[in-house]
This record gives structure tokens, C-alpha cells and sequence, in this order.
């Protein structure tokens, strides 16, 4: 049995190299690995440029500051979730759908616009009100501006997002991947500057934090431009005459995204949680210690996760056709997955000491423990994909709903055992948390997957 799915997934991976060599993306398969390797590049970039970029922070800005710079976009992207509310995935499973059966999606399209825009106004409304009760009374730490400037940082990221969600539905990864060079490049030229300018301008630590958000935020707008001229050959559907979405296909589209809006919800809770925790009670090195960490074992995530390319592709597919390509999809990235999981685990002191300097020896055995989540999170993104292609969100808002629980309550556990030995040992707590909290999840996917089988 071993011996042929070694054998199975050696014959998968050949056929792939040799569809890439050859330039044969012809059927879904084809489609796949075009994707794939267009995702892949834009992983690519993502991941090195965000790597620079966060190294760049985390020496410049040295621990404290770094750490009130990651409690403050933690928090914000809180709100960017409560703007998106599932919209994206309800975009590219109904238009590709529509693609699918070469009819235009534009009614889709102009009804989710309006959704987006009415919930990414209230996301902001919500924060403008909140921002001082947060940033002085919870976590009694000075990131105020910085969740000012995290308002316009909601709006332009709402509307990267869609934009991209659109041609993703269309398979259209070329223009995504042009994009990310753009938003890379911009990103790593002003933000730079404006902190060593704000450095010998003596700005106080509150203001530089408020306009490295706000730069930021201006950096997805202009990269979001480039991609909308780049890419309007691609949207001629929409100037098309279309009539308005039906009451029927209105309710079709709510069914499916109140769902996936819970899990989009809770998944930002499960994301951010152990930093809302954190905030309230650890000091902001420390906070600095658990997020480099982090932050470095989720950028190698997506250099083995696919999840992305494969949504509009499931979608597409039935019964058979469909388990074999989560099959295939499964195993491929287990493996990649282990190795990484190694590889980091082994090498976590030099990556801290080399990468992001001896102020930061605090965060090894922290990316060491954080290495577990690169073996489950990609696995579980192919699992996340799967579920949506079938129409059963509701499977992973309910697992998602309830490993926060177990999260928020091993968190609060480690706080109250460990606070008495100090602000390292809470952030190890922390760190367990999470991880157990993922595996739950992650096995509690692998069980409704059987039973849906």
C-alpha cells in the first residue's frame, strides 16, 4: 500500500514537470499548474519582500516598538475582516461558476460591490469609535493614530481584495502577480524613508507609528490602481448590459455567505486572538519576541499552500474528479510540509540571530514551537477549499467557533499560571495555545471530511 502511493505520487510530480517543460496546461490539470505557478511566484514575492520588510522594522524600530507597530495592524486587520465578511470566497465560487458555464457574472459581481462597500464603511465607523476605548483603557499602550490610520488601511485593502477576488474567479493569476511586485517595490522604497526621515525628525514613536499605517495603506491603494489599468482587458464584462440579480439567485448567494461570514469572523479571532491577549498583558518586547516568530513561520506558509488556485478549480469539479484532485493536493503538500517543518525547527537560531539580530534571542525557542504549525495550516487551507467547493462552509465556521473557544480558554489559562514567572513564560503559554488550538482544527477537518465521505 505505501509502496504505491509513493509510487502514485512520484508519477504525479513527473507529470507535472514534464507539463511545465512542455508548456501543456490544457485541461484542469493544466489549469492547476499554470495557477499554481503563477500563485507560487506571487507567494514568492510576497514572502521575500514581506520578510525584508518586517526585518527591516524589527531592527530599525528594536523590540518595543515593533511590538506596539504589530499590536496596532493585528488589531486593525480584525476590522478588515469584519469588512470582508466572506465576500471574496462568495465571489469566486459564484462567478466562476457563472465562467464555468461561459455566462457573465457581472449581477454577481455589482451585488457583492455593494455589500462590500456598505460593510467596509461600517468596519471603519466601528473602529473611529472604538480606537481610544482600545488602545487606553484594554490595552493601555499608545497605538491610537496608528488604529486612525488603520481606517484608510481598511478601505484600500477592501478594495485590493476584491479586485483580486475578481480575477480570481476568472483564473486570471498573471495580473495579481504583476501587482505584488508593484505593492513590494513601493512598500520597501517609502516606508524606509519615512522612518529614517522620522528618525532624525525626532517624531514621538506614536506619530512614526501612525504613518508607517498610513504609508502602508497608500502602498495597496497604488498597487490596487496598477492592477485595475493592467488588468481591464480582463473586466470588459462588467461594462456589459446585465440584468439585475434575481430574489432567488440573492438568496442563493446569502445562503452560501452567511456561513463562510462566520468563519471569516472567527478566523480572524483565531488569527489574532493570542495578540489581543497578549496586549492586555504582556509588555511590548515581548510581544515583539512572539510576533517575529509567528510572523516568520506564516510567511513560509503559503510557499507550499495552494488553497487560493485551488478554490475556482474545485468548484468546478464533481464527485470523482474532485477527490482525486484533493488527493493529490493533499500529498503533495504533506511532504513539502514536513521538510519545512525541519528545516526550520533545526536552523530556528540562526534564523533569529542572522535574520533579525541578538535583540530578538528570545524568539527562538518560540519559532521552534511555531514550526508544528507549518506541518498542519497548509493541509488545513486545501481542507478549507474543499468544503467551500462543496457548499458546506457551515463544517468549518462550526470547527472554527470552536477551537477559538479552546483557544481562549487555554490562553487565559496560561496567563493566570505563568504571569507570576514573567512575561517570557506567558508568551510560551501562548505559543501552546495556539498550537494545540490549530491541531484541534485541523484534525476536527480530517473528521467531517470521512463523514461527509
Amino acid at each position: 500500500m505505501k509502496n504505491n502511493l509513493i509510487k502514485g505520487e512520484r508519477k504525479n510530480i513527473k507529470d507535472i514537470f514534464r507539463r511545465i517543460i512542455k508548456r501543456d496546461f490544457s485541461g484542469n490539470t493544466g489549469l492547476v499548474i499554470k495557477n499554481s505557478l503563477y500563485q507560487f511566484s506571487t507567494n514568492l514575492v510576497t514572502k521575500i519582500g514581506s520578510l525584508i520588510f518586517m526585518i527591516f522594522l524589527a531592527r530599525m524600530l528594536m523590540p518595543e516598538l515593533f511590538g506596539l507597530y504589530s499590536l496596532a495592524l493585528s488589531t486593525i486587520l480584525i476590522f478588515v475582516a469584519f469588512s470582508e465578511l466572506g465576500i471574496p470566497h462568495t465571489l469566486i465560487r459564484f462567478v466562476s461558476k457563472k465562467f464555468g458555464k461561459n455566462k457573465n457574472p457581472k449581477s454577481y459581481v455589482v451585488y457583492l460591490a455593494k455589500l462590500k462597500l456598505f460593510l467596509t464603511f461600517v468596519s471603519m465607523l466601528i473602529l473611529i469609535i472604538s480606537a481610544k476605548f482600545i488602545s487606553e483603557n484594554y490595552y493601555q499602550k499608545p497605538i491610537f493614530l496608528a488604529l486612525i490610520a488603520g481606517l484608510l488601511f481598511i478601505l484600500f485593502v477592501a478594495f485590493a481584495g476584491f479586485l483580486q477576488a475578481i480575477l480570481i474567479a476568472s483564473n486570471n493569476f498573471k495580473g495579481i502577480f504583476y501587482r505584488e511586485i508593484v505593492f513590494q517595490i513601493i512598500r520597501l522604497t517609502i516606508i524606509p524613508l519615512l522612518i529614517l526621515f522620522s528618525l532624525k525628525q525626532f517624531f514621538s514613536d506614536e506619530f512614526l507609528l501612525f504613518f508607517i499605517i498610513l504609508f502602508l495603506s497608500f502602498s495597496y491603494l497604488i498597487s490596487s490602481i496598477f492592477l485595475l489599468f493592467f488588468s481591464k482587458n480582463k473586466l470588459k464584462y462588467l461594462t456589459e448590459k446585465k440584468k439585475e440579480i434575481s430574489f432567488l439567485e440573492k438568496k442563493k448567494v446569502n445562503k452560501f455567505m452567511l456561513p463562510i461570514s462566520a468563519t471569516v469572523v472567527t478566523a480572524a479571532f483565531f488569527g489574532y486572538i493570542d495578540m489581543i491577549m497578549l496586549g492586555r498583558f504582556v509588555l511590548p518586547e515581548y510581544i515583539a519576541y512572539y510576533r517575529v516568530a509567528l510572523i516568520f513561520a506564516l510567511t513560509l506558509i503559503p510557499l507550499i499552500t495552494f488553497s487560493t488556485v485551488l478554490l475556482p478549480i474545485f468548484s468546478k469539479l464533481k464527485n470523482k474528479q474532485l477527490e482525486r484532485g484533493f488527493k493529490k493536493s493533499i500529498s503533495i503538500t504533506f511532504s513539502l510540509s514536513l521538510i519545512l517543518a525541519l528545516f526550520v525547527f533545526l536552523l530556528s537560531p540562526f534564523i533569529i540571530n542572522i535574520i533579525y539580530g541578538k535583540d530578538y534571542a528570545n524568539s527562538i525557542n518560540i519559532l521552534r514551537f511555531f514550526s508544528l504549525l507549518l506541518i498542519i495550516v497548509p493541509l488545513a487551507s486545501i481542507y478549507e477549499s474543499y468544503f467551500t467547493a462543496k457548499g458546506k462552509p457551515i463544517i468549518i465556521a462550526k470547527l472554527l467557533i470552536i477551537s477559538v473557544i479552546i483557544n481562549v480558554i487555554l490562553n487565559f489559562l496560561a496567563i493566570f499560571l505563568l504571569i507570576d514567572y514573567g512575561n517570557l513564560s506567558v508568551v510560551y503559554g501562548v505559543a501552546g495555545a495556539t498550537i494545540i488550538s490549530r491541531y484541534f482544527y485541523m484534525f476536527g477537518l480530517i473528521l467531517m471530511k470521512r463523514r461527509i465521505k
